[in-house]
């Protein structure tokens, strides 16, 4: 079975696709297969790879990368999923191939202001949102692969 591929895009490829990215691998890494760019590629957000340490999933050793990067090298991808807001969306390529574009907003990590307690929970409750959605979505491609072998969902 040819996996699906996705791509999941923010602003700077530190934070928000960087998780989405980190749980589709996890949970369905069967059936996807998934990378995260952004549309200026920033670094790592250390309270991000903080939060996705605690729920066991260690990106500390990822890179960023530039969507547009992407664009050039003629990948193609079933799904791009933006997890910044419609703006920021609107300004990602239209990649070749028939692809679906989806954009699930998500606040940004690191607009979040506070104490670094404050900061860390606050991007525990993003990490959180991205989880569930992620979960979620991928429960129905794998209900629809399940369907699609003839056995019961």
């Amino acid at each position: 079975m040819n996996k699906i591929k996705v791509l999941f895009v923010c602003v700077h490829n530190s934070a928000r696709s960087q998780m989405a990215e980190a749980y589709l691998k996890q949970f369905a890494g069967d059936l996807f297969d998934v990378e995260s760019a952004g549309l200026e590629p920033g670094v790592l957000n250390l309270f991000v790879v903080r939060a996705m340490r605690e729920d066991g999933i260690d990106i500390a050793g990822n890179k960023t990368k530039s969507v547009f990067d992407l664009f050039k090298e003629g990948r193609i991808y079933n799904y791009v999923i933006a997890v910044c807001d419609k703006e920021a969306a609107e300004r990602c390529p239209i990649f070749p191939g028939i692809c679906t574009r989806l954009n699930w907003s998500f606040a940004d990590p690191s607009a979040l202001t506070g104490t670094n307690e404050e900061i860390l929970a606050g991007t525990r409750r993003v990490r959180d949102a991205i989880k569930k959605a992620i979960i979620e979505w991928a429960g129905d491609f794998k209900a629809e692969s399940v369907a699609g072998n003839g056995e019961k969902q």
